[in-house]
């Protein structure tokens, strides 16, 4: 774009205009900081004045300094060559959703303080926090699940209600005849083959007490298959198994053993 006189800096952006009220003075403010007096066009009684350092005047800031004095009954305007692009705090409550767009990235902690987090068009999926150490997970307008101030997760997943879910904590489907082998599992480290048709259940992280649930099951056969578990033998890092043969009365392995450890 042509323009005269020195070419405005980059960080202006539009044209304005400041009237002053004169009087015997080489001091005046500008509406708008410059970085120099080259950013604005001085007018004294209608007469463009000369800008720069032993000329008509100069300007830093929002501080425009004459070389001479004006009279009170001068008339005297600037030209802004562009107004600078000022750090300005938006009025509270100023900003609204319809001035957002694209991914919204906060450079620090983002704080609802208790508000509700709306994740649908209908307003009714959300997270909240309104009570205190607490989160509530809702869909459809109806709460779900929580998390509570002891780290206890709930849900009503057919329980009735949002109420304290207890999970597995450790379970295995293993082989238990020749070189035991697991098929599948969870925190469960290794099956130890202690003697026939006996095995130690070994958690890859230990229990936090010995009063847990140890429940399990053995494969059909004719003999009439029975497993024991064996409570003396209940530690926090193993818990053990015992299969029976009903009609042998005495242990006896199996391929298809599974256990699940419930706290």
């Amino acid at each position: 774009m042509a323009y005269i006189g020195p070419e405005p800096a980059e960080s202006f952006t539009s044209f304005a205009t400041q009237e002053f009220s004169t009087s015997a003075t080489t001091s005046y403010t500008l509406d708008h900081a410059v970085a120099n007096e080259n950013e604005i066009a001085l007018f004294v009684n209608n007469v463009r004045q000369q800008p720069g350092s032993g000329k008509a005047y100069t300007a830093t800031g929002t501080a425009l300094t004459l070389s001479a004095a004006t009279a009170s009954t001068d008339t005297m305007y600037c030209v802004f060559l562009g107004r600078a692009l000022q750090t300005v705090t938006p009025a509270t409550n100023s900003i609204t959703s319809a001035m957002l767009s694209g991914n919204l990235v906060t450079p620090g902690t983002l704080d609802v303080n208790g508000n509700e987090l709306i994740l649908d068009a209908d307003a009714d999926t959300s997270i909240t926090a309104d009570t205190d150490d607490q989160i509530d997970f809702k869909t459809g307008g109806t709460d779900r699940a929580q998390i509570d101030s002891s780290g206890n997760l709930k849900f009503n997943s057919g329980f009735g209600s949002v109420v304290t879910a207890y999970g597995v904590r450790s379970w295995v489907n293993f082989n238990g005849t020749g070189t035991v082998a697991i098929r599948a599992s969870g925190n469960v480290s290794s099956i130890t083959d202690v003697a026939t048709g006996t095995f130690r259940v070994n958690f890859t992280t230990a229990m936090p007490d010995t009063n847990y649930c140890n429940v399990a099951s053995v494969n059909f056969d004719t003999g009439g298959s029975s497993i024991q578990l064996d409570r003396a033998y209940q530690t926090t890092t193993y818990a053990y198994l015992e299969v029976r043969n009903a009609a042998q009365d005495a242990d006896a392995d199996r391929a298809y053993i599974h256990a699940a450890v419930f706290r």
